[in-house]
């Protein structure tokens, strides 16, 4: 079953043992806050030097730019900025749902047989976590088929609850 493919863990994105983990970036893609700010001082300035090259206009919300993970352990860095909550009438579903879809299929372009997420707009970006984590899920088994392993790597504990129990779920169903 498709679902067994995927798992939650209570870790730092940058921990997690995948070919690629996808950074919650903002539309300048030239680093910032948060989980975006802690790949990019990990990473080095090669990563930013790298986006300048891919993304120089920056890039819009939901859609995606790969990079190396230079001094990174995974090799490879997906890079998506998730909406800013508006209330949910402003298309932030859609915006958020194709956050994980491109960064799947992007994952399925470049090779990539194991990708890890955090949970993408859910923090300064105030996406609500418990409409986030369907969205979330979705999106990801709609192009499971494109690679092997999925983990969604949720630092906090009230995140890591949320996503284990949407996971769960849909297992259910």
């Amino acid at each position: 079953m498709s679902l067994d493919k995927i798992s939650v863990v209570r870790s730092s994105l940058l921990d997690v043992e995948v070919d690629a983990i996808v950074n919650a970036a903002n539309v300048m893609m030239r680093g910032g806050g948060g989980i975006d700010g802690r790949i990019h001082m990990a990473a080095g300035m090669k990563m930013l030097w790298e986006l300048c090259k891919v993304a120089p206009r920056g890039c819009k919300t939901g859609e995606v730019v790969a990079t190396p993970g230079f001094k990174l352990k995974q090799p490879w860095v997906i890079h998506t900025p998730g909406p800013v909550w508006k209330g949910g009438s402003k298309g932030e579903p859609e915006l958020l749902a194709n956050c994980y879809r491109n960064s799947m299929i992007k994952a399925g372009e470049i090779g990539v047989k194991s990708i890890g997420f955090c949970s993408i707009s859910t923090g300064v970006y105030g996406y609500p976590l418990e409409q986030a984590a369907p969205i979330a899920i979705e999106a990801v088994v709609s192009q499971i088929h494109l690679v092997d392993e999925v983990v969604f790597a949720m630092f906090g504990e009230r995140e890591f609850e949320v996503f284990s129990a949407e996971l769960e779920r849909h297992r259910r169903s």
